[in-house]
Order: structure tokens, then C-alpha cells, then sequence
């Protein structure tokens, strides 16, 4: 038993196992063979090693029957009954030959312990078979068992047992004793062949081994019980070796071989199921009555052919076994015949679902042979039934899915049928039309060929893929989209072209095309995305991908040749694609009528060694919004600085998140000039923000990285409560002037800035009327002018001038001049700028200035930062200024310093400027764009 369970089956512990089970029983039985060396050691190994070893099987039986749990175990508890008993005989007679040293009486103990061996057995046999589920099945158990039974007995009647009954001298217990003995051991063999067939599934070869372990011992029986040696048996001898095996067997049986999950077959499984197994169990199963006839027969004839006068006993045990098999055939008649019926009506059955079932159902030949096809075939098909039958299989599937339709069905074959039942094929048949159909199918084994369940699913196949093309493609373009778009950056990073740096990837955003919705509507809008996604595809090559982004946003990947040529002549050769693209997407699109013209701004990556799909399709990105930053219309290669300067701005637009929480932003204030007198008639109120680090951020670069809304709208309520509280203080101090504060057309329309909160911080501040000027910068012209003019009308109600800035710079300027309730144009820097140098941009500059001067509204030029330009803008009608030529944003304390010190100085009258500006005019110099100026800390004198 400690063997057995450490043994792990296919491994060699169990193998040592089984060699030392030999070795013990091979041990025992050339011992025996020899006379053990001694007439008393012969006695005591052939009474009390059998003892033992019974008693071992006995032990080992039931410690299984213990630890293991399952419907088999009352079997393994009665085995272990069984062999207590055989050991009690054998210790019983031992104690006689052994211990007293006289012969075993006969009856005796020895005699009740065998003779409750065999029941027990028995017993433990009908636990493992497979029970029948009907009554008939009862019947003809127990009519198999009397078959063979009946036949053992008959023809161990006939050879031995009819002598044992004439012995003289023997008295009726010896008598019946004598025939107890053969009588039991012929029940267990009959109980052996009869149900070895019928044994239950789990635990196979467990149940194989105690069988052969009964079987050994019932063979040593019948051997012992025999007259001719029975006269001469001692104890010790060889016999005793088959009783010592069969009882090692036994002990070794649960535990020593491999084991399958015990199962008892469902209570309602049918009564005609077939039989597991092999189709040999299956009939030697069914032709085993038939032997035990044939056996009974042959032991009559025995009797008839030696002359002998035909016992009583005989004559009885032939009629009832004859009687038994009729009886038996009876009742397989009745059985077959009720389940040729039932055959017949689950055929009907079959045959009208089949006839009438929509899939289509095949049978088809090991060789391929369609040898049965379904009437729905001419539905499904639109061939007839009789037209597919006879015809090759691979006739029907498309060429191209043969083979591996093929090599599935191979496969199917070749795989147990346990553990693939069925499987799952998908090709294309060819229909009557000639059409190619889809066609999925689901195959079973017949008989060496094939069972195909096939129905068609074509409209399903066509729906997945036109599902599969939405998700991957722009529903308005049908390009591919995004996601289908990242994939085939990831394959193009992929496979021989991972090191290929000439494959390059196209960001396109198409310039004024909000413009164009804006105007002409959004169905105008989505006919010009058509036709330049149509631009786009017929641009690139056929191994090239274009596709729509989202919006007005496109891109296309360029691959490479694969040459790993000069990099140089590759970006020369991808820009003038770009460049080439851009020129094309530029061309005027005819719409309704109309020709619209937009700008394509191009950003170009290249695919570098180890390079990411998202790495390089931001860098594209990148390089997309550098070119919009220059400029538009144009191509811009991506550079390393990109992305630097990328972090820059983020880290930046952190900071700023927490600047105003923290107190770091600080308000200024420039002077406006009146160019006639030098007298400051209001100031502009101007934020700067100095960071943690010292360094000062004028708005031109903080603004630029305060592209988060809410951020904004909080610095633009910070800007002008701070600038009215500021104002209002200096009113009350005798230094009452205007201050102009700027704010974004979008944030007087905003929500989150309604009329009352200004009107609020007007009544809580006290300033008076007119010291408030708002200055409306970027009029966007998708704005509603009617909803501003309402604003404005209402703010200045409340006392608030209004200035247009900006003035000059766009169609949407002289528009909202045209609409909206304004007291002042200040000039765009642009204007201001020039106005010396260029004799168109003066011109310019005079009319806009006679169109103020027309309309009865003050003028403001912004940006006077040299003497010329003052001098040129006070010759044109400018009735203020604002630069550096009179001061640049001050601080509180300087401020009010300069508004006590009066007027500044005019270029022109001789008088010299005041201290504060710096003392001396300044040099002028060429403008730096904002970008490239280095902060500097916090000095407005400087």
C-alpha cells in the first residue's frame, strides 16, 4: 500500500512496485516449491503467510476505501470483509497444524471463515458492474449468471462433484461442506464472466486487478476441492503460492495502478445505450450465455459418451440453463423488436428534420464523394439535391480556401474523437448562378467520412465587413481613420522596415477651412473635406496611406524604399511630396458654384531606430503646429527643438496654474498720451508675472502657454478687479485718470463674466463714469455681433467707454467698427510700425485715421516707441499715443510719480523728455519676435 501510493503511473516507482510484487510471489513460490527447507517452516508459511498475506490485502482494501470517496467504495469495504475472513481460516488452521501440531478437524472455525470469503466477494462484484435501469435488464443479469452458473455446474457435476457425494464414510456436514467449497467458488466465477463485460467505467484497471486477484483465488479453490489433490494437499506446498499472489493482487489493486475519476452512469441514461468499450468486449459480452450453453451442452454429452447413467442433478441444471436461455431470447426478441420501432420512429423523425431543416446537411465519403445531400441544397445553393450527390466535394469550395479546408479536415481525422467531437469550417461555396457563397459548416464523424451542417451566412460575412470598414474608416471621407491609420504606422515600424529611416509621416490641417464653414454652411464645409480627401488619395502611392484625422486634420504615411540611401536626398524628396501636396490641397474647390480657396499646413517625421507609432506621429503633430506658427500655408521638417520646446511650454502652463493662487502676478500700468498737449489722459492696464525663479513673463509669452480657458478667464477677472481697485484708489488720492483694461470679445460673451459682476465691481470700488475703458480685442467673426452690441450698449449704460484695439488688422475690425458702439480706434502695432518707412502704409494709416476723425471718435496709436513715428501719426489726426517714446508700463509708485511730473515732452517742441522714460530718447532698433526675447527681471525704468 506505501508503494502503490507513492507510485506515480508511467513512472519508475511504480514500475519498482510491480517488480517487487513479483519478487515477493516468486519468492513465496519457490519457497513452496522447495518444502521451505523444512516440514515445519512449510506449515507455518503455508498457514500464517497466507494469514498475512490476507490480512495485508485485507488492511489495504480498507485504509482505500477510507481516504477515497465515491460510489465504488461499499465494493473495497466488502473486498476488505472477504479477505479478513480468508485470513481468519488461515490463522484458524494454522493454530491446529501449527501451534496444537494435530490434524484440522473437519468442520471447524477454519471452515466458517472460508465459507464467508465468497459471499462478500460477490457482493463487492455486483457493487462495480454496471447496474441495469429496467427490470428486463434485471432479468437477464440474473438469467446470465444462472446461464453460466448453471453450465460450471453442470460440467463440474459431471467431472468431479457427482464423486464427492458418493464418498463412504463421510457424514452429511463433510458432505455439504465438500460441496459448499465448488458451489461458491462456481457463483463467484459465474459472478466474474458475467459481469466483467458489464463493469462500470471508472477506475478500470483497478477493478481489472481485483478481478484477476479473485479469479487466482477462486482457480486455487476449485484446484484444492478437486479429489485428486485434495487427498494429497499439505500445507506449504505450491497451491499455496496462487492464494498468497492473489491476495498480494488484491492489497496492490486500489493503489498500485493508474486510476480514472470513479463514475456511475446516470440514473435515467437509456436503457438501449450501448456499451462502452471495445466492439470485441461488446461480443465476447453478448455471446457469453450463448458459451454457457454450449458449456452445459458439452457436459451432458460427456455423461452420454463415457455410458454413464445421466444424474439427476445434471438432467435438472441442463433444463433449467435451456430454460433460461429461451426465456433470455424471449426477452431480447420483445427488446429488439420494441427498439426496431422506436429505430424506425427516431428515423421518420430525423428524416422530416432533416428534409425539412434550412441548413443544408452532407455526407460525404472518405474519398470525398458526396454520397447524401439535404433538399435544402436548392434553396441554399440553388443547385438540386440530385445534381450535388455523386459529385466531388472540392468541386463545390472555392480554390482558394481548398487547401486549407483540407488541411482542417485532416486534421479533424487525425485528432481523437474524445476530445474533438466536432469542429468548425468556414469557406465559400459555389452556388447555381456561379455566384461564390459563404458557407460555414459543422462537421461530424460518419463511419469513416464526414457529416457537413452547413447553412450560408454571406449577408453575415458582408455585414462584418462593412462593420469592420466603419470602424476603420472616416464615414464622410472613407479614409482610413485614426485608429486604422496608427495601425499601419505600427506595421510600417514593423518587420524589414524597423531600421528603414526614409519612412516619413504627413500631418495636414487644412488653413480657413473654419472660415468656410463658417460663411457657406456646414454641407459646404464637408463637400470640401470630399474633395480633398480625394486630392489627398490621388496623391499618394498605392502602397501609401491617406487618412482624415478628425476635423480639417489629415495625414499619410510615406514609406521607404527599403535602400537606406543618403537621409538628406530622402527629406529633400519627402518635402517636395509635401510641398507638391500642399500646392495641390491649395487649388481653389468649386462648390455650389463658388470657388473656395484654403491653405494646407504641413508637419513631416521620419521614422527613426526605435521610434514608437505615437512618438513619431506627435513629432509629425509637432511639426503640423510649427507650421501653422509660421506662418501657414507652408511645410515644416520636425526638429529635436520641437519637442523641447514643447516641454518648455507645458512646464510653463504648469506654473501658471498656481502663479495667481501664489500671488505672483503683478499689474503695471502704460501711460496713453494725448499727442497734442503730453498730458496723460488714461493709462493701460497691462498684467506681468514673475516667477518663483525671479523671472519676469510679459503676456505675449504666458499667454501664449494659457491655453487652458478657465485659467484664462481667471486672469482676465484677476486683471480688471485689479485694475478698477487700483484705479479707484488713485481717484480718491487726487490722481483720478481712465484705465483701459483689454478683454477678448469671447470673455465679454462668456458666462462666467455676466453684465452684473461688473457692474458690482464698479459700485463696490466707487469709480466714477468714464474712468473704465474696455478694450475689445479679437473680434472673432464667428462671434454674434447682435449679442455683443446688446453687452456693450449695456456696459456703456453703466459708464464703461469702449475701445476697438487692434484697429487695421482684418475685415472683422471694420465690421465691428460698422456694428458695434465704440468711443475709441487704437491702431494696430502692425500699422504703427511702418507707417514711417512705407508711403502705402501711411496712406493706409491717414484713412483709417480720417475715418475715426469722421465718425467724432478719439485715436489711439499703440507701439509709438520712436520720435518719428509720434511725429508722423500726430501729422495724420492721431489724437493719442501709447509706446516707449513717452514711458513703458510702470509700476504703482512710479505711475503716480509720473502723473504729478505732468505732461511728457513732444518730439518737436524742444522740450526734454522727463526721467522716468529714461532720460533720453531710445535707439531704435529692429523688432525681435517674443519668442526669442530672454526674460529679464521685474524693472519697468529699465
Amino acid at each position: 500500500m506505501v508503494l502503490g501510493r507513492r507510485s506515480v503511473p508511467g513512472s519508475g516507482t511504480g514500475l519498482l512496485a510491480q517488480l517487487l510484487l513479483a519478487l515477493i510471489c516468486g519468492g513465496y513460490a519457490t519457497g513452496a516449491a522447495l518444502g521451505w527447507g523444512s516440514e515445519r517452516l512449510a506449515l507455518f508459511m503455508g498457514d500464517f503467510g497466507l494469514s498475512l498475506a490476507a490480512m495485508i490485502a485485507a488492511v489495504s482494501c480498507f485504509c482505500y476505501a477510507r481516504v477515497r470517496r465515491g460510489p465504488f467504495r461499499p465494493a473495497w469495504l466488502l473486498f476488505s470483509f472477504s479477505s479478513a475472513m480468508a485470513s481468519g481460516g488461515n490463522a484458524v488452521w494454522g493454530w491446529y497444524e501449527v501451534i496444537l501440531d494435530e490434524p484440522v478437524p473437519s468442520p471447524s472455525l477454519a471452515d466458517l471463515f472460508f465459507l464467508c470469503f465468497a459471499p462478500p466477494a460477490i457482493v463487492g462484484l455486483l457493487v462495480l458492474a454496471k447496474r441495469p435501469v429496467s427490470r428486463a435488464g434485471w432479468v437477464c443479469l440474473a438469467l446470465d449468471s444462472w446461464l453460466i452458473g448453471g453450465s460450471l455446474l453442470t460440467l463440474s457435476w459431471s467431472l468431479a462433484l457427482a464423486r464427492t457425494t458418493q464418498v463412504r464414510g463421510e457424514s452429511v456436514t463433510q458432505a455439504a461442506l465438500s460441496l459448499a467449497y465448488p458451489l461458491l467458488d462456481i457463483v463467484l466465477v459465474s459472478m466474474v464472466l458475467a459481469l466483467h463485460f458489464r463493469r462500470a467505467t471508472g477506475s478500470r484497471s483497478a477493478v481489472n486487478t481485483a478481478i484477476a486477484a479473485l479469479a487466482l483465488t477462486v482457480l486455487c479453490d476449485a484446484l484444492f476441492t478437486s479429489p485428486l489433490l485434495r487427498e494429497t494437499y499439505r500445507s506449504g506446498q505450491l497451491l499455496d503460492a496462487g492464494w498468497f499472489a492473489g491476495s498480494l493482487l488484491l492489497a496492490y489493486a486500489p493503489w498500485g495502478v493508474r486510476r480514472a475519476p470513479e463514475s456511475v452512469p446516470h440514473p435515467r441514461q437509456s436503457r438501449h445505450s450501448r456499451p462502452s468499450g471495445h466492439p470485441i468486449a461488446g461480443s465476447l459480452a453478448a455471446i457469453t450465455p450463448y458459451l454457457a450453453a454450449a458449456v452445459c451442452t458439452l457436459g451432458i454429452l460427456y455423461n452420454v459418451i463415457e455410458g454413464r447413467q445421466v444424474d439427476r442433478v445434471v438432467v435438472l441444471t441442463g433444463c433449467t440453463v435451456v430454460l433460461a436461455l429461451v426465456v433470455r431470447q424471449g426477452i431480447m426478441l420483445v427488446d429488439n423488436i420494441a427498439l426496431t420501432h422506436e429505430l424506425a420512429q427516431t428515423e421518420n423523425h430525423f428524416r422530416s428534420l432533416v428534409q425539412g431543416s434550412s441548413d443544408v446537411i452532407m455526407i460525404a465519403a472518405p474519398s470525398g464523394i458526396l454520397r447524401y445531400v439535404s433538399p435544402a441544397a436548392s434553396g441554399v445553393y440553388g443547385r438540386e439535391a440530385e445534381d450535388l450527390v455523386g459529385a466531388e466535394l472540392a468541386s463545390i469550395i472555392h480554390p482558394d480556401d481548398l487547401g486549407r479546408v483540407v488541411h482542417e479536415v485532416r486534421r479533424f481525422l487525425a485528432a481523437p474523437p474524445s476530445e474533438e467531437p466536432t469542429t468548425r469550417i468556414e469557406c465559400r461555396f459555389k452556388s447555381g448562378a456561379g455566384e461564390w457563397l459563404n458557407v460555414e459548416s459543422t462537421v461530424n464523424r460518419h463511419q469513416g467520412g464526414l457529416i457537413f451542417n452547413s447553412r450560408d451566412v454571406t449577408e453575415r460575412v458582408r455585414l462584418q465587413a462593412q462593420l469592420q470598414h466603419n470602424a476603420e474608416h472616416d464615414p464622410l471621407t472613407d479614409l482610413p481613420n485614426r485608429a486604422l491609420f496608427t495601425e499601419r504606422v505600427r506595421q510600417a515600424l514593423s518587420g524589414r522596415r524597423t531600421t528603414d529611416p526614409g519612412t516619413a509621416v504627413l500631418f495636414i490641417d487644412l488653413d480657413g477651412f473654419k472660415g468656410v464653414n463658417d460663411r457657406l454652411g456646414h454641407q459646404a464645409g464637408d463637400e470640401l473635406l470630399i474633395l480633398a480627401a480625394q486630392r489627398l488619395q490621388d496623391s499618394v502611392r498605392a502602397g501609401d496611406t491617406a487618412a482624415r484625422l478628425g476635423g480639417d486634420e489629415f495625414a499619410a504615411i510615406v514609406l521607404g524604399d527599403g535602400s537606406g540611401g543618403d537621409q538628406r536626398a530622402r527629406e529633400y524628396q519627402v518635402h517636395e511630396i509635401a510641398d507638391r501636396l500642399r500646392l495641390k490641397l491649395s487649388q481653389p474647390y468649386r462648390i455650389d458654384g463658388n470657388d473656395v480657396r484654403v491653405a494646407a499646413s504641413i508637419g513631416v517625421a521620419f521614422a527613426e531606430p526605435g521610434i514608437t507609432p505615437t512618438d513619431l506621429m506627435r513629432n509629425a503633430d509637432l511639426a503640423m503646429y510649427r507650421a501653422k506658427a509660421g506662418g501657414k500655408d507652408r511645410v515644416e521638417l520636425y526638429a529635436p527643438q520641437m519637442q523641447a520646446d514643447v516641454v518648455r511650454r507645458t512646464e510653463l502652463a504648469a506654473r501658471l496654474r498656481s502663479a495667481l493662487h501664489d500671488g505672483e502676478f503683478a499689474l503695471l500700468h502704460q501711460p496713453v498720451v494725448h499727442l497734442a498737449t503730453g498730458r496723460v489722459s488714461s493709462v493701460a492696464a497691462q498684467a506681468r508675472w514673475r516667477s518663483a525663479q525671479g523671472i519676469l513673463f510679459t503676456p505675449a509669452e504666458f499667454l501664449r502657454v494659457a491655453d487652458d480657458s478657465d485659467r484664462t478667464a481667471e486672469l482676465g477677472r484677476w486683471l480688471l478687479e485689479e485694475a478698477v481697485a487700483q484705479a479707484a484708489e488713485r481717484a480718491r488720492t487726487g490722481h483720478a485718470v481712465p484705465v483701459a483694461v483689454r478683454l477678448p470679445a469671447r470673455r465679454l460673451l462668456d458666462r462666467s463674466m455676466p453684465l452684473g459682476s461688473i457692474e458690482a465691481l464698479l459700485t463696490r470700488h466707487g469709480l466714477p463714469s468714464g474712468a473704465l475703458v474696455i478694450e475689445l480685442a479679437d473680434t472673432d467673426p464667428r462671434a454674434s455681433l447682435d449679442e455683443l452690441e446688446h453687452r456693450l450698449v449695456a456696459l456703456r449704460r453703466l459708464g464703461v467707454r469702449i475701445a476697438l484695439d487692434g484697429f487695421g488688422s482684418g475685415y472683422a475690425a471694420i465690421n465691428a467698427l460698422r456694428r458695434l458702439p465704440v468711443d475709441v480706434l487704437k491702431l494696430d502695432r502692425g500699422l504703427v510700425e511702418g507707417v514711417v518707412e512705407s508711403a502705402r502704409l501711411h496712406k493706409i494709416t491717414a484713412g483709417l485715421l480720417r475715418i475715426a476723425g469722421d465718425l467724432g471718435m478719439q485715436s489711439v496709436a499703440d507701439g509709438l516707441d520712436v520720435p518719428e513715428q509720434v511725429l508722423a501719426l500726430r501729422a495724420m489726426g492721431c489724437t493719442h499715443g501709447q509706446g516707449m517714446a513717452f514711458s513703458g508700463p510702470l509700476d504703482e509708485y512710479r505711475l503716480r510719480r509720473a502723473l504729478v511730473g505732468g505732461a511728457y515732452a513732444l518730439p518737436g517742441g524742444g522740450a526734454v523728455l522727463p526721467v522716468l522714460t529714461g532720460g533720453s530718447l531710445p535707439v531704435r532698433q529692429p523688432r525681435q519676435p517674443v519668442s526669442d526675447r530672454i526674460p529679464r527681471p521685474l524693472d519697468p525704468l529699465k
